[in-house]
């Protein structure tokens, strides 16, 4: 997952950076260092991803392509709390 894909996901999910950082139990911070391209420790966005992944995204990885992602369900497990 990269800055691009993960901010794609993030809004098709109508999620904001707080709601995502609840969801992956990281800091608000975390979340803008990933969508600005900053690396970050493979737990760590191995966990975002997770998140994204429950939720029904799935993310098409780099190739000559391109990259992207896909919304396999509307469900999200944020409308859950």
């Amino acid at each position: 997952m990269n800055a691009i894909q993960c901010k794609l996901a993030r809004v098709a999910l109508g999620w904001g950076v707080r709601e995502l950082a609840a969801a992956a139990n990281v800091s608000t911070q975390t979340i803008s260092r990933l969508e600005r391209g900053e690396l970050l420790r493979d737990a760590t966005l191995n966990g975002i991803k997770h998140v994204f992944e429950v939720a029904g995204i799935e993310f098409i990885e780099n190739s000559s392509d391109g990259f992207g992602i896909i919304i396999n369900k509307p469900h999200s497990p944020l409308a859950d709390r």
